[in-house]
């Protein structure tokens, strides 16, 4: 098969397939079903491979201007085949294989004299095969005006190998007669990097048309056959059309034309997560309530229900920590006043570090005797069952600094008085019934 057979070949196959991938397109599109992905639901949701086949056009010319050894530049044809990887909605790596010819000639002057043989030419003629590797960034990747992208414009870079053999036409050189042509022995194979840009049109999540130019700088001066006298090299362009196709599942969505607002927005409104807030709407209120309800006190004696033993007690009765009534003594008034006893155990009320007035008489007494004998003292706070462990033993330090403040604001040397907290441990009466839980509320003297 010669070279104009294999350009006839190539541009009927592109022709074939851009037909049936529109009709494909049409098809797919009509039975596509709402995606399920998720935003940060990762790459595995998604189909991220694609393959696509391109023809196009070569030339010596770069669109970007830039000087060439031959002045006149021709277009021949190029193909390619390229297998992308889309890491990310913007961003890819592809791996492009383009093979073809590029053509020239001398252009406004008679010839192009070659600065290293001194040979004389009018044109030349290049075959080559490109294999490289280029990042590909999308740059227009959301779409604020339809869920579905339709357009997507984007910039590509790379780097990678081409190999060549340049034919170049002589003129007016001896032994180089006019029209005759010299074909390269050997392949050249050098570094090339190609850079360009280009749009793609979705037909649906299948399949895609691109249209794309790049412009590919090669790492010599022999691309074109000839060497000039100056440190130039060589370069050509390639403007192309071609079709993409997605590889995967049906049932995933292709991670380039995903449009992340949409996304956020069905989230946002997905039936099952608005069914998901409002149950925890109900959760927040019944926690709401059950504090509410710990907290209700019907009879106003400032104990909470559940902890109220006598409910319905009597508006201003005093009551202890069980919501029950305390019954004060009468006071006997023709018995002889005991003088109070230092040392005596200080009582407290229920979850109270407050100190009783009750308690003053033995706590003066006490701080007396310390002040006068220069004795020190060790204080230790107890406490009732009530509650929990933590809370009992702070409450217990808190009831012994208590009597140590009253007694260091009476004159007691702070140096000689020592707190010890004990919490609910070693009771002095039963826990289990009030009587006894009054008497485990105390601070005990310890000399």
């Amino acid at each position: 098969m010669n070279y104009s057979t294999l350009k006839k070949t190539v541009g009927l196959s592109l022709v074939s397939l851009m037909a049936i991938g529109a009709a494909n397109a049409q098809t797919t599109e009509t039975t596509s079903t709402t995606s399920t992905a998720k935003v940060f639901g990762g790459a595995g949701q998604y189909n991220t491979w694609s393959i696509g086949f391109n023809v196009g056009a070569t030339s010596g010319a770069l669109a970007t201007g830039g000087s060439s050894d031959f002045n006149g530049n021709k277009v021949d044809l190029g193909f390619g085949i390229d297998i992308k990887k889309q890491l990310a909605h913007s961003f890819a790596l592809q791996l492009d294989v383009n093979a073809g010819k590029v053509k020239g000639n001398s252009g406004n002057v008679p010839y192009i004299t070659d600065g290293v043989t001194g040979n004389n030419y009018i044109g030349y003629s290049t075959k080559f095969f490109q294999g490289t590797i280029s990042g590909v960034v999308n740059v227009a990747t959301i779409d604020y005006l339809r869920r579905k992208n339709a357009i997507n414009f984007f910039v590509n870079a790379g780097a990678g190998i081409v190999s060549f053999k340049p034919t170049v036409f002589g003129a007016n050189t001896p032994g180089f007669p006019t029209t005759a042509s010299a074909e390269y022995p050997n392949n050249v194979t050098e570094f090339v990097i190609p850079v360009g840009a280009g749009v793609k049109f979705r037909f649906s999540d299948a399949v895609g048309l691109k249209l794309g130019y790049n412009e590919n700088f090669v790492d010599d001066d022999i691309f074109d056959g000839v060497k000039k006298g100056y440190p130039t090299k060589d370069h050509y362009s390639y403007g192309y059309a071609g079709l993409e196709f997605t590889l995967g599942s049906k049932s995933k969505p292709n991670l380039e034309w995903v449009n992340p607002v949409a996304m956020m927005y069905d989230e946002l409104y997905d039936e099952a997560l608005r069914k998901e807030v409002e149950a925890l709407k109900g959760r927040v209120t019944n926690v709401e309530n059950a504090v509410n309800d710990l907290k209700k006190d019907s009879d106003g004696d400032g104990v909470a229900d559940q902890f109220d033993k006598c409910p319905n007690t009597p508006a201003g009765t005093v009551v202890d920590g069980s919501g029950c009534a305390i019954v004060f003594p009468k006071p006997d008034t023709t018995a002889k006043v005991a003088p109070a006893a230092a040392y005596s155990n200080i009582q407290f009320e229920f979850d109270s570090s407050v100190l009783r007035t009750s308690s003053y008489p033995v706590l003066d007494a006490t701080s007396s005797d310390l002040r006068a004998s220069g004795s020190k003292v060790e204080l230790d706070g107890f406490a009732s069952s009530e509650g929990t462990a933590a809370h009992n033993l702070a409450l217990s330090k808190d009831r012994a600094n208590s009597v140590k403040t009253y007694l260091v604001n009476s004159g007691v040397d702070a140096k000689k008085i020592k707190v010890k907290a004990y919490g609910e441990t070693h009771p002095i009466a039963d826990n289990s019934t009030e009587d006894g839980r009054v008497l485990n509320r105390r601070v005990q003297f310890k000399k």
